[in-house]
């Protein structure tokens, strides 16, 4: 945090508002589309990031390089047809939103569009800083929201496609999720394995070189 400067910080809160906001507006919309209103009701079917974000996940994403918004209300049985394909929708719409975001950013840096020496305004960042951190950020949560744990996106994406019996042996340490993701993101880099470090990141940067075709 300390570390940080007065550029990074812009470009990580405006990044903030944009990737959270589009994120849980992404799971609110389609959810309505599959004829769930509850997101409608509690006010989160909007581009307005105060309604999504939380503080501690904002703080932890400017700060630490990951982070959570406010998780928007569904009602499955409220869900039209095959609610189990609308459930796998209405999960990956987030990360998908934070896909998009990240390869709208990548067009200017891949085409070349922004300098890379291009020159700060006062404490603001440059364009290429700013497209940088919003790319890998956008990336960094996508991948990080596809961890397949209860809390996360990615628990509802594994279960559509666990056959029965495994299903029922996920159900054993579904409520135990958020648990083992504290322990490994906290615990695990004092046992010698980072979360962060030795899987997301790797994963973060190779997408990144895909995307950016090397840059």
């Amino acid at each position: 945090m300390l570390n940080q400067s007065p550029a990074q910080l812009i470009a990580g809160i405006i990044t903030l508002l944009i990737a959270f906001t589009f994120h849980e507006f992404f799971h609110a919309w389609t959810a309505v589309m599959f004829g769930d209103d509850t997101p409608r009701r509690f006010g989160r079917l909007t581009l307005n990031p105060l309604s999504h974000l939380d503080m501690m996940g904002s703080l932890m994403l400017l700060f630490t390089g990951f982070g959570w918004a406010k998780p928007v209300p569904i009602s499955p049985s409220r869900l039209r047809q095959h609610s189990r394909a609308a459930l796998l929708l209405v999960a990956i719409s987030g990360p998908l939103a934070n896909f998009l975001l990240a390869f709208l950013a990548a067009i200017p840096l891949r085409m070349g569009w922004v300098a890379i020496g291009a020159p700060m305004i006062d404490f603001f960042p440059s364009p290429y800083q700013f497209l940088i951190y919003f790319f890998f950020t956008n990336l960094g949560l996508m991948l990080f929201n596809l961890i397949p744990l209860s809390s996360l996106d990615g628990e509802e994406i594994l279960i559509f496609f666990l056959p029965p019996a495994l299903e029922e042996a996920y159900e054993r340490i579904r409520p135990y999720g958020p648990y083992i993701l504290l322990v490994l993101l906290f615990l695990g880099p004092l046992l010698g394995f980072s979360l962060i470090d030795s899987v997301l990141s790797p994963a973060v940067m190779g997408l990144g070189r895909l995307l950016l075709g090397g840059l």
